[in-house]
């Protein structure tokens, strides 16, 4: 630890004692949270930044639309709008967010709405669609107002949350023992060949209690890229521009690297919002750009011509569907 991050020590234990006594009052009922008659499922974390929440989600989705009506519920980070929002295709990730945009583009299907207040968000979902059969919360594990009734707590393989510490010295928006309230803890974005000493060492390190099941995910990419009419071979894609705006582009940068790709990289911060002279800087690059799937939500309405994306999924070394064993009420 840095002597800068030792200055912050004191606002750290301000933060443990501030979350502390929050989670305390929502465990002895002081603070009342909320069940609803709509079964929802909460995928969230205890730090800050990317552990793949979005893509076990779009997992999630794809388990279960056949099954039930589905909604997703997000908090649409970084929009630029206030209050509950029923997310549409023809939308901006300025109005919505980048992410609940992406779920709605990718499933159309599928009901998205966005708001800060999540008591709120389902109750209006309930309200405009009530044959709603399944919620789906994006981020949400510190929203202890709702009463989700199955918690997939998510933590990386690089950056588990037993080597972390509070904020702001480190990313954890709450003390480890949080991890009590999941039923399902997944350790993401895990090596491709991680052998079973190695998830049982990470296993014990985790400490879960005895009815919490234990995953690991890692990230599988398309053999094609796309643009939004069009698709091309990823193998016969190369000589060009990375931009990525998410929490941590290394996988992706290793991959591509595995793939014997040429490619210049961009770097943005996460979720970020691009200004009117970067998106000129990008239109006028003479190579052409590959970007995510989230950052080309975002980019893709300023900058049509020459840009393609790698969509990614989630491999789970469980079925997860089995594990949840959610009906039909």
């Amino acid at each position: 630890m840095g002597i800068f991050r030792w200055l912050l020590l004191p606002l750290s234990l301000i933060y443990v004692i501030t979350t502390y006594i929050r989670n305390l009052f929502y465990d002895k009922r002081v603070f009342e949270s909320y069940t609803f008659n709509t079964q929802t499922i909460c995928v969230g974390n205890l730090s800050v930044g990317g552990t793949g929440k979005s893509p076990m989600i779009e997992h999630l989705i794809e388990l279960y639309k056949d099954d039930f009506n589905i909604a997703v519920l997000s908090r649409g980070y970084k929009r630029k709008t206030k209050g509950c929002i029923e997310v549409n295709t023809e939308m901006t990730a300025v109005q919505v967010g980048d992410e609940p945009l992406q779920f709605k583009r990718k499933f159309k299907d599928v009901i998205v709405f966005v708001d800060a207040d999540r008591k709120n968000g389902i109750e209006q979902i309930e309200k405009t669609y009530p044959n709603t059969e399944l919620i789906l919360l994006d981020d949400a594990y510190q929203h202890r107002k709702v009463k989700a009734d199955i918690n997939i707590l998510l933590t990386t393989y690089e950056k588990p949350f037993f080597k972390d510490f509070i904020l702001p010295v480190g990313r954890l928006r709450e003390l480890v023992q949080g991890k009590h309230r999941a039923d399902v803890i997944i350790v993401t974005k895990c090596p491709e060949n991680l052998s079973v000493k190695k998830m049982e060492s990470m296993k014990r390190r985790i400490n879960a209690n005895h009815n919490q099941e234990v995953l690991f995910s890692k990230i599988t990419y398309d053999k094609k890229i796309y643009t939004k009419t069009e698709g091309l071979r990823l193998k016969t894609f190369n000589d060009f521009c990375l931009v990525t705006g998410i929490a941590n582009p290394r996988p992706l940068i290793q991959y591509l690297k595995q793939q014997h790709k040429t490619f210049e990289h961009l770097k943005f911060s996460d979720h970020h919002n691009f200004s009117s002279q970067e998106i000129e800087n990008l239109r006028a690059l003479s190579k052409p750009i590959l970007t995510t799937e989230k950052d080309f939500t975002r980019l893709s309405q300023n900058i049509e011509d020459n840009m393609y994306y790698l969509p990614i999924k989630v491999g789970l070394n469980k079925d997860l569907k089995t594990i949840l064993n959610i009906k039909p009420q």
